[in-house]
């Protein structure tokens, strides 16, 4: 089997290498069954999101980060778990987006900024999913190695950033508007956005290899970890600039 890399932590080519080896007692993973699969989390994550949003709750909030955080670990390390794991993870993260989704909508100008994030999202979703399918951006070596190492960067970013908030600092704070915070919150959007590419050509490698049929489950579950990321910055991105007018 061919290595497959993509800088999306859920995804590794150790996961496919081990699942393949009991692929043809369970079928092979397919790309229209790890799209049906993407559909179906997805409506998972609005559910719950729609009812925190609807139900305010700290504790649901908090529940869902938490226990969205302890799911995805579980399937990013226990991949043969993900048809129970994935569904549970993408709950437990609708709760989670729906508190932080109403924090910052209650913060910076109302839900507007909620539906232009989600509607940004599905558009650069399709957009990518074009740019994939046209060929019009190829995934190869030096494009997986440089997107690899601007996700890297930005998580090392993200963990300094975290660090600095136990000491009362956060230079990634929301109330940090400056244009080169905007500028910073852009280029994460973009690096963001080409993780999917990268989530595109790694599922479709697996396919390809015949990795077993829960594996769809797993594809379904890293594809979901990227739109979520790319929600939140979008999300960040607009109340960055819905505080500047």
């Amino acid at each position: 089997m061919r290595q497959i890399q993509s800088s999306n932590p859920a995804f590794n080519s150790k996961a496919f290498k081990s699942a393949t080896q009991s692929a043809a007692a369970e079928g092979s993973m397919t790309i229209a069954g790890t799209v049906n699969k993407t559909i179906l989390l997805t409506l998972l994550v609005l559910a719950s999101a729609s009812y925190t949003w609807l139900n305010p709750s700290t504790t649901l909030m908090w529940v869902g980060i938490i226990g969205g955080l302890i799911a995805a670990l579980v399937t990013s390390f226990k991949p043969n778990l993900s048809p129970i794991s994935a569904p549970v993870y993408a709950l437990l993260e609708g709760m989670a987006l729906g508190g932080i989704s109403l924090f910052i909508s209650q913060s910076f100008g109302g839900g507007s900024i909620v539906f232009q994030a989600v509607a940004s999202t599905i558009g650069v979703l399709f957009a990518m999913l074009f740019l994939y399918r046209t060929g019009i951006i190829k995934v190869n070596k030096k494009l997986r190695s440089g997107i690899m190492a601007a996700t890297g960067g930005i998580a090392l970013m993200y963990i300094i950033n975290m660090v600095m908030g136990f000491f009362g600092g956060s230079f990634l704070s929301l109330q940090n508007t400056s244009w080169i915070m905007i500028g910073i919150n852009l280029v994460i959007v973009g690096v963001a956005a080409f993780n999917l590419l990268l989530d595109f050509d790694f599922i479709e490698r697996g396919a390809k290899s015949g990795a077993p049929k829960y594996m769809e489950w797993f594809g379904a579950f890293g594809l979901m970890v990227t739109l979520v990321w790319l929600y939140l910055e979008l999300l960040k991105l607009f109340a960055r600039l819905q505080s500047r007018d």
